[in-house]
């Protein structure tokens, strides 16, 4: 739930790592309670709210042998800074294999966000994978990094540097991102770190398939309205969020007002660790003057 292609900074000094900002309080038996920093371009990040659901259900799964695998969340309302945001998790099941929890975000203007999210234990199976990495693809290490964050680093891949083959859609928009912070070698703090970065370019693969893309920066900065509306993650394969993954996404469809975007994300050995679904509202606000 953020504006794309404005690149503003989070407010110095505030919550500036993964661990603080998924440090959640107890508020009472399965309500948990998060705050966040102020973000120039109002309200808070969607994916930083995505990141502390998760974090509050993970805190509701006992069995420590059972990792999330997938989450679906629908944001409501624009989360404000200056209030915290209280987690109420629902159990809905625990069994041998799998566990689900459901966890609706309020703040005192009501909900802003709900999200579902299911936990397996791991299975021994076949690993088949379908997708890879795209060939030539520039390291982080020889692009230019950049962030609105100091909670990740950035590096976008160069549209001319980046094949047009191997991916459905179009709008393509692709940067290897990590959290800064070290963190511990496993740990649920790396779901949370993948789910906090998740949200960052679907809404730029949406704009790059949108004729609105056209305009010149300081013409989209005053014209164009975005926010993120659902969001699903699954998760693939084990990962760490402060080493780089490629997140490489295209939209795949604009009707409504609402452009489907889908990523892939990929460790630097080209492991396909996650997939990733996002619903992106647009608008040209001078079509509707």
């Amino acid at each position: 739930m953020r504006s794309c292609e404005v690149r503003a900074a989070v407010t110095p000094g505030e919550l500036v790592d993964l661990r603080t900002i998924l440090e959640l309080s107890d508020h009472g038996p399965d309500t948990f309670v998060g705050i966040g920093p102020q973000y120039p371009w109002g309200g808070l990040y969607g994916g930083q709210i995505v990141a502390q659901a998760l974090s509050a259900a993970t805190r509701t799964v006992e069995d420590e042998d059972l990792h999330v695998h997938s989450l679906r969340a629908y944001f409501i309302r624009r989360g404000d800074h200056n209030e915290p945001v209280r987690y109420e998790v629902d159990r809905i099941r625990n069994g041998r294999s799998f566990a689900t929890r459901r966890v609706v975000a309020r703040q005192p203007v009501g909900a802003i966000l709900n999200l579902e999210a299911s936990f397996q234990r791991l299975e021994v199976s076949d690993d088949i994978e379908t997708v890879s990495l795209p060939p030539d693809v520039p390291l982080p290490s020889d692009l230019d990094q950049d962030s609105w964050s100091p909670v990740f680093e950035r590096a976008f891949v160069p549209a001319e540097a980046i094949t047009a083959g191997g991916r459905d859609g179009t709008g393509r928009a692709a940067a290897w991102l990590r959290v800064s912070q070290e963190l511990p070698e496993t740990g649920p703090l790396h779901a949370g770190g993948l789910a906090y970065l998740s949200d960052d370019l679907p809404t730029d693969a949406v704009v790059r398939a949108h004729p609105v893309r056209r305009e010149p920066d300081d013409v989209l900065h005053k014209v164009l309205f975005t926010a993120s509306l659902d969001h699903t993650i699954w998760f693939h394969r084990p990962f760490r969020a402060d080493q780089w993954q490629l997140h490489d996404f295209t939209c795949h469809t604009f009707v409504g007002g609402r452009g489907l975007a889908i990523g892939h994300v990929f460790a630097l050995d080209g492991a396909h660790l996650a997939t990733i679904a996002q619903e992106v509202l647009l608008r040209d606000t001078r079509e509707r003057s």
